[in-house]
């Protein structure tokens, strides 16, 4: 999107007001497809998160001025706010307690093969730049996406939810709960770092002077987000949830750390393995957990809410480290998310469970989770 919108005449400036406008579409209406979730059920939401994928690039195709194309922007990022929600909250209902990490580990394997293929062929088009092209293999994707979704069967649960507002449950409520705010919290400060390295790594690697290849280093990390995804899961059903979380973390600050030292290739290929290892395993077990500490009638809203803390952070990255960049270089950028990776660990190490014994006792695999309702 941003080679279209430079193809088109719109300055730089005015590119990134239009593509940080997704970061408004979908943080604001977070909570509200999580409501939605749990009162109208996973279905409909994943009807409309679908219908926004398709309907959206349209507006690319037509839609030339700078403000409109921000609207248009943010109306998509309510497809990511709905979908991913829902999905997640579907996933779960399906998914039997005792293979519920095991599951949601295959499930969102869809998401590095996305993230995989989906820059692949956008490069190729752009290349010769077939924007249009990239445009309707987008909206046919997002139709066959909502006819799949209307296929789906409607899981009992959703029939059964139990609507009274005595059961409602507030984004308050939810964020001064330990047992959910704490992931909300880690999420949050992971999400610096995760949202300077899709920012400013490509930036990074040409300032250096390497000669590698900045897509090589997103390939990578899709790869081990891959395989961390579908081993993991299943342990975790197993050995609990804090063990893995806690590991992933270190894995993730090793691997911000990595790129705050880099200064060759294989600097950047280690890298792109621990961020890949560490994201992979650290999105979905944070997903398990939540689903584990949450009723069924309030999970939309719980995951919404929790999810929200990694948007907020990925949003709230760009704009701050792109101010200070110019201060501290990238290699500093990276320094202050390795810190702040590093403060995740430190806040589930101390306040991942009930008291600090605990909390220790998760994270080493030798305690429960004293939190858990199902």
């Amino acid at each position: 999107l941003p080679a279209y919108l430079d193809a088109i005449g719109i300055n730089q400036q005015q590119i990134g007001l239009i593509i940080g406008a997704f970061a408004i579409g979908l943080i604001a209406t977070r909570p509200i497809v999580g409501k939605l979730v749990d009162t109208r059920g996973r279905k409909l939401v994943l009807l409309i998160g679908t219908a926004v994928a398709a309907i959206a690039p349209v507006g690319y195709l037509y839609v030339t001025s700078t403000p409109l194309l921000m609207v248009m922007r943010a109306f998509h990022g309510i497809s990511i706010a709905a979908f991913t929600t829902a999905f997640s909250a579907l996933v779960v209902d399906l998914a039997p307690p005792k293979q519920r990490g095991e599951i949601i580990g295959l499930m969102s394997l869809t998401n590095p093969v996305g993230f995989a293929v989906g820059p692949a062929i956008g490069g190729f088009l752009q290349v010769h730049e077939m924007y249009r092209e990239i445009f309707w293999i987008s909206i046919i994707c997002g139709a066959i996406s909502l006819i799949a979704a209307n296929r789906l069967h409607q899981p009992q649960i959703e029939v059964e939810l139990d609507h009274n507002e005595s059961d409602r449950i507030s984004p308050w409520q939810i964020l001064t709960n330990p047992a959910l705010g704490i992931p909300a919290l880690v999420l949050l400060l992971v999400g610096f770092p995760f949202g300077a390295i899709h920012t400013f790594v490509p930036l990074y690697i040409k300032s250096l002077n390497v000669g590698f290849n900045p897509g090589l280093f997103y390939t990578i990390a899709a790869i081990a987000s891959f395989s961390a995804r579908s081993v993991i899961g299943s342990r975790s059903d197993r050995y609990g949830r804090g063990i893995f979380i806690a590991g992933s973390l270190c894995c993730y600050t090793a691997g911000v750390a990595c790129l705050a030292t880099a200064n060759s290739q294989m600097s950047f290929v280690f890298a792109a393995l621990l961020e890949g290892l560490g994201s992979g395993t650290l999105l979905p077990m944070t997903v398990a957990l939540v689903s584990d500490r949450s009723l069924p009638h309030q999970r939309g809203q719980v995951l919404s809410i929790c999810i929200t803390g990694l948007d907020l952070g990925i949003a709230i990255a760009s704009p701050v480290f792109g101010a200070i960049a110019d201060d501290v270089g990238f290699a500093g950028i990276f320094t202050i998310g390795t810190a702040m990776a590093a403060s995740a660990i430190g806040v589930f190490l101390i306040w991942g469970n009930r008291n600090l014994r605990h909390s220790i006792g998760f994270c080493l695999g030798r305690h429960g989770d004293v939190y858990r309702k199902g």
